[in-house]
């Protein structure tokens, strides 16, 4: 009864998961990657950036276009504005010194003009537009940061995920194991030629792998969800990896072309250009073509002299605006870009001295674990071997109970060992690839 009974929950546990793994899409890492590079908000957002560092860039170049500007005003003069008048103006015989208080014009006064202004040339806005095209190339490298990092979560996941599902896989090898020296062992305690106690034993031991088993597809699904998180696809989708774990060949780049540097860099020449054009704001002076052409009206209400004329007035002239002294403002503000320069060139040098650190310790990490990856391959066989032999000389009365449970705990080590193994290799050759400006390659 009991061996029926392990037997209908082994069976049916396998086939939900069966069905389940049957409905499941499966997708290669390559499928994971290109669709979150379409789909994936981060990097959206980050397009979305680029696009408002385009149009920054195309404001700035737009204040070399000539501004035209329509004015007009309307004022009624409740009382005239007067103006002092030397007496002697109009009757030379006054005494000089001496003024007398006029009201000059009408209560109605309408101006209406339209006025042009186009600079010729303006150091602060020819650097605005070379600090746009700097910031532009500075917001497409925070792009590829991203994207890079993007490729980075989802390659980590989708490794995981694979791992997870090699993990299954070795359990579900195991429970049926179990299963099976469970059955053994309740065949010869039905015969009187086991004990209780061990028949317990093999079913402690079923029972731990079972749980063990449902603990790992739970994280299993876990990141599968984290991987769709990252891909930019609905929870509710069905998907699976691909079960064969692929082993990037070591290969030795050279080459250091690390995106954190090449940011640091891109600042830098950000920083060195603000502080010319600080520099030029000192000594250079802008020069702007301005134009005005309008019309100006005067009013007077009282009758029988009431009238409203109107009369042109226009102009066009070059102004010259030359700076002498702004408060020691501008010195200030080029000491602050000198100092933020000293720190942009002491923080590319330790990124620089982190990354090759980094660099070694992830090509000596690969190495090792490459070396593991086949010293537990060889182990998981020999393990597997000593397994099948200590079944048999336990049914042929040589082996006891404990030798089976410690040559199955001996497998599941070597197999687990292998995984390890496996995880330290993908991670140090998916760090090295970041670290030298490669990530893309695992596409």
């Amino acid at each position: 009864m009991l061996v029926n009974t392990h037997k209908l929950i082994f069976i049916s546990i396998f086939f939900i998961g069966w069905n389940t793994v049957q409905a499941q899409e499966v997708w290669t890492l390559k499928q994971c990657i290109d669709t979150a590079q379409v789909h994936n908000k981060n990097l959206q957002i980050n397009r979305n950036n680029i696009s408002i560092s385009e149009q920054r860039e195309k404001e700035a170049k737009a204040n070399l276009i000539p501004k035209i500007t329509a004015n007009a005003d309307y004022k009624y003069f409740m009382e005239l504005p007067t103006q002092l008048m030397p007496m002697n103006a109009l009757n030379p015989q006054a005494p000089e010194g001496q003024f007398r208080d006029l009201q000059f014009g009408v209560p109605h006064n309408i101006n209406a003009n339209i006025q042009l202004a186009m600079p010729l040339y303006n150091p602060q806005i020819y650097g605005g537009i070379e600090n746009t095209k700097i910031a532009n190339e500075l917001t497409q490298l925070q792009y590829q940061k991203t994207e890079e990092q993007v490729l980075f979560d989802v390659t980590t996941l989708y490794y995981n995920a694979q791992i997870l599902k090699n993990q299954l896989d070795f359990m579900d090898s195991n429970l049926i194991n179990s299963n099976r020296l469970l059955q053994n062992m309740e065949l010869l305690k039905s015969q009187l030629l086991a004990k209780g106690s061990d028949v317990n034993k093999v079913k402690l031991q079923t029972e731990q792998l079972t749980t063990q088993r449902e603990n790992v597809y739970s994280k299993y699904l876990q990141v599968l969800n984290a991987l769709k998180m990252n891909m930019g696809i609905s929870l509710e989708e069905n998907i699976t990896v691909v079960t064969d774990i692929f082993q990037p060949t070591l290969t030795e780049n050279s080459s250091r072309n690390s995106l954190d540097l090449q940011l640091i860099h891109t600042q830098n020449k950000l920083l060195n250009n603000k502080l010319k054009i600080l520099n030029r704001s000192r000594y250079l002076p802008s020069l702007n073509f301005i134009a005005s052409y309008g019309t100006t009206g005067f009013g007077y209400d009282k009758t029988p002299n009431d009238f409203l004329d109107f009369y042109p007035i226009g102009f066009a002239g070059i102004q010259l605006s030359y700076p002498l002294f702004n408060g020691t403002v501008t010195q200030r503000k080029i000491n602050q870009k000198k100092l933020e320069i000293n720190n942009n060139e002491l923080q590319a040098q330790l990124i620089s001295d982190k990354n090759e650190m980094e660099i070694e310790n992830a090509i000596r990490q690969r190495t090792i674990a490459e070396n593991t990856i086949i010293n537990t391959e060889n182990q998981i066989d020999l393990a597997k071997t000593i397994y099948d032999q200590t079944i048999l000389q336990q049914k042929q009365g040589t082996a006891s109970l404990t030798d089976v449970l410690l040559a199955d705990n001996a497998l599941r080590e070597a197999q687990q060992n292998y995984l390890n193994a496996i995880i330290d290799f993908l991670k140090a050759d998916l760090e090295f690839k970041k670290l030298t400006g490669n990530i893309g390659s695992e596409k």
